[in-house]
């Protein structure tokens, strides 16, 4: 049997598992080993070809205590590996039954292990073990969680439906119409913007209250933004909503959440679909500058109506006896429009690299 050279640990930890090792080149082996488990022990046989010619070798070894009836083998270009588990993850004495070692049996140094390292490793685990639970007793259990999760999942869909239908409902008319589309927008798409835009309220109230972690500041600006833009410029002055403009506003904000409200929607319930996120944080990269030029335009165009009207104007008592028109105000918001576009961009940048950065698509 020293043909073989079985290499087989003296004692091994709880955690680890009895093996043998053949010391004999692969290529010796004439045919796949026969290895089986019967009654906690191991049984060889293998045909190979050692220093006296083609043998038949085979050996037995009943081990101590009761192991995994199914061993494991792997067959490599210096040695046969034989991975035997024990049932239970105690300290054994020795490995056989018998307590003269066989003689083709020696110790594997780079798994021995001593009755007090063994130990210590149990210490380790088993502290690891207590840790753990202490963490996770320390988390807080949500009751409402489901409800939650509920909640942003049909939000996200509501609106993803929403904008769905101004989209699809806005390039049929392009085609459809062509240039003519763009006059009689506001007239077809604002009601269901109207309910889009009054919805889109809760997102700040959702981070508001800590129902997701988007920021308030960004969230704030952009509904306001928008409500602004929708309700008082477009919404309340006759001689704006027949503009080609309102087509391009419309358009650019459709075109943006339909893919991020899906976005959120499968985050609500932890799924990803890449491609999708790919698309949410790339696309407003060119589609966020057209609404925000949109917008502006839209602005410029109302300031000399409003100028004209005095509508929304602040008339102030006596004795000030003064009015500020409300195309002062507008010519104010323009310029935080664009101070707007640069913190949004900003913040919208730091999140697609967060997301899609290099980092990020090393661990993919």
């Amino acid at each position: 049997m020293h043909e073989h050279g079985e290499t087989i640990p003296k004692s091994s930890p709880p955690s680890a598992y009895p093996a043998s090792a053949c010391k004999a080149p692969a290529k010796q082996f004439l045919s796949s080993p026969d290895i089986a488990i019967t009654d906690n022990v191991l049984h060889f046989k293998a045909e190979g070809h050692g220093a006296k010619g083609d043998n038949i070798y085979e050996f037995q070894l009943e081990f101590l205590e009761p192991v995994e009836p199914k061993p494991a083998y792997k067959v490599t270009q210096r040695q046969l590996n034989i991975t035997v588990r024990k049932k239970e993850s105690n300290w054994w004495e020795r490995l056989t039954k018998q307590e003269k070692r066989p003689l083709f049996l020696a110790p594997d140094f780079d798994r021995w292990l001593d009755e007090s390292d063994a130990e210590m490793e149990l210490k380790e685990k088993e502290e690891e073990r207590i840790n753990k639970m202490r963490i996770e007793s320390r988390v807080p259990k949500d009751p409402f969680r489901h409800l939650k999760r509920g909640y942003l999942f049909m939000y996200n869909l509501v609106q993803f439906l929403g904008f769905s239908w101004i989209f699809v409902n806005m390039t049929v008319r392009l085609f459809i119409l062509g240039k003519d589309s763009f006059y009689d927008t506001f007239h077809t798409i604002s009601d269901m913007m109207y309910f889009c835009q009054t919805l889109a309220l809760m997102e700040s109230v959702n981070s508001l209250i800590g129902l997701v972690r988007s920021p308030l500041i960004p969230s704030l600006m952009q509904v306001f933004g928008r409500n602004l833009i929708l309700f008082i410029i477009l919404g309340s002055m006759e001689e704006m909503q027949s503009r080609a403009v309102v087509f391009f506003i419309f358009y650019a904000w459709s075109m943006i959440e339909i893919f991020r409200y899906p976005f959120y929607m499968l985050s609500s319930i932890d799924m990803e679909w890449k491609v999708l996120t790919w698309i949410r944080y790339t696309i407003w990269i060119p589609l966020y500058p057209i609404g925000a030029l949109a917008e502006a335009v839209s602005v410029i165009q109302a300031i000399p109506i409003f100028s004209e009207t005095g509508k929304f104007s602040l008339r102030l008592p006596n004795p000030l006896n003064f009015t500020i028109n409300f195309s002062f105000f507008l010519q104010i918001y323009l310029i935080l429009l664009f101070l707007g576009m640069f913190i949004n961009f900003r913040y919208l940048y730091k999140q697609r690299r967060q997301k899609l950065g290099p980092k990020k698509r090393k661990m993919k």
